[in-house]
């Protein structure tokens, strides 16, 4: 698989190809779908993250508001309290990179600022397209998430891969941001509604290489597991992991998850296997 280098900020990089790079999930809410009011305590959030890092997590990406469906959105101000001091201290440790899970331009500021190296925006650039500036501005890595919230979706789902992602790139190119900053996420879920649609998006994951870029996989826990395993959130990790591989394969570089250790290990062997072929599935 070929070897990309992702440019982050505060001159650090990460090479992204030969191995699977996991990012562990850190919620620091009290209403996250999976795993809410577990890590909204700034002691317990770190002891989370040393743990994940830990158990093999690269990067710990931090949110500080729920993205679930009908979550109560909540202030500037709000998220900025509950992420700073997360990502103030973790900066000190230096244990992992930093991603701060945010689409406002404010937070993704101060984030960075505060020690952040990714920006991970759920909304593509096209909610708050000023949080681009801050990744143009700080030479932050970017993680750019397709979403179909607040909109029509085209009918095919890689047609509406391509129309979502291509205008984010393109609000990314006039803010000055560099491709080798820029990483693309699926956004499995997020107005995904059924089963089917997210299993289908999955299939014909290794079709969205046409757009250039690292790929990041965020299927941990979704209603679309729970729906082929019959399991609630917190029983979704053999399902998580089986998409991980899935994913693998398909060319994803990057995998977005609860669960650290067992998607780690399941990922080590997919990767020893793709080492074994002589035309692996990357781009």
């Amino acid at each position: 698989m070929m070897t990309r280098r992702w440019r982050l900020a505060h001159g650090r990089h990460l090479d992204l190809g030969d191995k699977a790079v996991v990012v562990g999930i850190l919620n620091v809410t009290p209403d996250s779908f999976s795993d809410g009011g577990l890590f909204d305590v700034p002691d317990q959030a770190m002891i989370q993250a040393r743990r994940m890092a830990a158990e093999g997590a690269l990067i710990v990406d931090i949110g500080g508001e729920s993205t679930r469906p009908g979550a109560e959105p909540v202030s500037a101000s709000q998220e900025q309290d509950r992420v700073l001091p997360i990502i103030e201290a973790l900066a000190r440790s230096g244990d992992v990179l930093i991603s701060v899970d945010t689409y406002r331009e404010e937070t993704a500021r101060r984030a960075v600022a505060a020690g952040a190296h990714i920006v991970n925006d759920v909304w593509g650039l096209q909610r708050e397209p000023g949080i681009a500036n801050v990744a143009a501005e700080t030479g932050a890595g970017l993680i750019i998430m397709h979403t179909g919230r607040g909109r029509q979706k085209l009918p095919d789902v890689i047609d509406d891969q391509l129309l979502f992602l291509r205008k984010s790139l393109e609000i990314a190119a006039s803010s000055g941001i560099g491709d080798e900053q820029i990483v693309l996420d699926a956004g499995f879920g997020f107005a995904k509604e059924t089963a089917e649609e997210n299993l289908d998006l999955m299939a014909r994951f290794s079709e969205l290489h046409a757009l250039g870029f690292p790929l990041m996989a965020g299927t941990s826990r979704k209603r679309f597991i729970g729906a082929v395993t019959g399991r609630e959130p917190t029983g979704r990790g053999a399902g998580t992991v089986a998409t991980s591989v899935i994913l693998r394969l398909k060319g994803a570089h990057l995998f977005r998850v609860h669960d650290v250790a067992i998607n780690v290990d399941a990922l080590a062997v997919a990767d020893a296997m793709l080492a074994r072929e002589p035309n692996p599935a990357g781009r």
